[in-house]
């Protein structure tokens, strides 16, 4: 049996401190990287997933194959064509909560799913224009957002590019002129690769941390949660 000197028996038993804490620095490390390589990627997402979506049209909504729709904050318009002379008594407009069906009694519908949000039942409307044109005005039940499409299902619009006509944050109240603004402000920094208002806070109360605890070490690209 061999015996160890102290000195040996010390070594030994410091080795294994050693390489912990030689592991334990590498995996900070390596988690730092990681965090860094996310924090860098979030834009190149952002971006690509911005370029997968369609431009919207004039009215910050989509021209479909068989209708068109566009959207204020507040409401949607559903235009949907219809054979000339055609007679409000042969439509079928089903407006509920969460879905729309539009098109001629005893067809094929020509609009039928899911709406992208809740609507105000009570508050839409429709009507046949010059017997050909099937209007449909839609009330969103929540006003501060934009809908990326008219069903769930269709193709997204980049709601980055939907312009809210000037005139009508002033018609808002208090609280949804505050999200409509804080949302274009955030829209204009990310198309600009620059932090948003929620962003700009959370680096603000980091840096607020940091230097309420100055001992404390920070890995590179840390970010308040």
């Amino acid at each position: 049996m061999a015996i160890l000197s102290d000195y040996e028996e010390d070594q030994q038993n410091q080795q294994p401190s050693s390489s912990s804490t030689t592991l334990s620095s590498k995996k900070d490390v390596i988690l730092a990287e990681k965090e860094t390589d996310a924090t860098l990627k979030k834009p190149e997402e952002e971006k690509q997933q911005r370029e997968n979506k369609l431009v919207p049209n004039k009215y910050n909504g989509l021209d479909m194959e068989n209708y068109s729709w566009g959207q204020s904050l507040q409401e949607v318009t559903v235009n949907v064509p219809v054979p000339q002379g055609t007679k409000s008594s042969l439509l079928l407009c089903d407006i509920k909560t969460n879905s729309l069906k539009v098109g001629l009694k005893g067809q094929p519908p020509i609009i039928d799913g899911q709406l992208f949000k809740p609507v105000k039942v009570d508050d839409c409307i429709w009507s046949l224009e010059d017997k050909k044109m099937i209007t449909i005005l839609i009330c969103k039940r929540d006003q501060s957002e934009w809908w990326k499409s008219l069903l769930k299902g269709d193709p997204d619009i980049d709601t980055h590019k939907a312009e809210p006509e000037p005139s009508k944050l002033s018609d808002l109240d208090s609280e949804t002129r505050s999200a409509v603004e804080k949302m274009m402000f955030d829209q204009r920094q990310k198309q600009k690769g620059l932090p948003t208002s929620d962003e700009i806070q959370k680096q603000e109360l980091l840096k607020q941390f940091m230097a309420q605890n100055p001992n404390m070490k920070f890995p590179p690209g840390a970010q308040f949660m």
